[in-house]
């Protein structure tokens, strides 16, 4: 299979499969480094002994045509991470279904949904599970707090020889599973829903800090609703 990546990309990754070489690496250890096979390594060694840097040059990949041409592929990018909330779909989550719907809506062009995550990839998206978050949340707040005044509460805790007692009562919201949606690689997507609901289980928790064994406590109580 063909890997992912432009042909300059690809091109790119044989000179500095060269260039290590050239540094005294072995073979395997450059299909390491670089995240390809050593059969792939020892193909690229011979080709460059055999023609030089020429025998490393983008060859013309044959086959169909792209669907899409390059400048709806960017268009597409820019599309997906507006979010599918902006495309009229009830949540931010980009199915395959989704995405093809969008393709064929916009660019009038007609896709598979067995077919498109190879598209999704080589526009830098991969499938990821979202970070759940409440909408209510006041992360600024939050993290304000840590810095000005966890330091003290710790200290006066150990002074005092107290455990620290973290106790809140919450609901378990009996909310959908989160599913999968195609996104930019090393961006976890964030998923935001409404924090009230009438179908839930209550539960009360107390996270227990001890300065004296310096462990962590957690108990916990479920109670139906």
């Amino acid at each position: 299979m063909r890997p992912f990546g432009d042909p300059k990309t690809l091109e790119k990754r044989r000179l500095k499969a060269v260039t290590l070489l050239k540094k005294g690496l072995f073979p395997g250890e450059i299909a390491g480094r670089l995240g390809v096979d050593r059969r792939s390594v020892h193909r690229w060694l011979r080709a460059y002994r055999d023609q030089g840097t020429d025998g490393l040059s983008p060859v013309p990949a044959s086959g169909r045509p792209p669907k899409l041409k390059a400048d709806d592929r960017e268009k597409l990018s820019h599309m997906l991470l507006e979010g599918a909330t902006t495309f009229g779909y009830p949540t931010d989550l980009w199915t395959s279904p989704r995405v093809v719907d969008l393709i064929r809506r916009r660019f009038r062009v007609k896709y598979h949904t067995h077919h498109i995550s190879r598209l999704l990839r080589s526009l830098g998206f991969s499938p990821q599970k979202p970070e759940r978050r409440a909408r209510e949340r006041d992360e600024a707040a939050s993290q304000g707090w840590v810095r000005s005044q966890w330091p003290r509460v710790k200290k006066n805790a150990w002074r005092l020889k107290a455990s620290l007692v973290f106790l809140d009562e919450s609901g378990l919201l009996m909310a959908p599973l989160v599913r999968r949606t195609w996104a930019p690689v090393g961006q976890t997507p964030i998923l935001y829903q409404r924090g009230r609901s009438h179908e839930r289980v209550s539960m009360i928790a107390a996270l227990t800090v001890s300065p004296r064994r310096r462990r962590v406590g957690l108990y916990f109580s479920l109670l139906p609703n």
